[in-house]
Order: structure tokens, then C-alpha cells, then sequence
């Protein structure tokens, strides 16, 4: 998947993966993609509740060579 900007927040725990998220999301225009790499196993439910809260879409989650990847459209 294409995306304009990536957070690679492996080895951090909640709530740091979604804090960096947020930030993250701050510099970047309506419509980009965010692509977020974590290892916590708590950022499955966090970044889907993040996403509810925020309006920003989570269009993908998946696991891939021991971490969690998302990729999520800033709203």
C-alpha cells in the first residue's frame, strides 16, 4: 500500500504508539496516509479505538514479521 509517512514505534507501549500516532497525524493534510509499525499487542485494540474517536480512517491492520503494521488515512 502507498502511504506519504511512516511512524515506527516498535519497542514503545501504550499509550506512546498512539501519542506519536496523534502528532504524526497533526503534520499531515486531509487524505495522506500514515503508516504506523508497533509492537505492542495492546495497539490492535488502540489504534481502532483511536481511529472511532478521531474520524481518521484505519484502512488496514496486520501483523508482519513480529509487529503490528496499520495504515491509516488522516481525515
Amino acid at each position: 500500500m502507498n502511504f506519504d509517512k511512516e511512524l515506527d514505534t516498535r519497542g514503545l507501549n501504550c499509550p506512546l504508539p498512539i501519542l506519536k500516532t496523534k502528532k504524526s497525524l497533526a503534520d499531515m493534510t486531509s487524505g495522506q496516509i500514515l503508516k504506523i509499525i508497533s509492537t505492542d499487542p495492546g495497539s490492535i485494540k488502540d489504534m481502532q479505538a483511536f481511529a472511532n474517536q478521531t474520524g481518521n480512517a484505519l484502512v488496514s491492520s496486520a501483523e508482519e514479521n513480529e509487529a503490528y503494521v496499520f495504515f491509516m488515512r488522516k481525515k
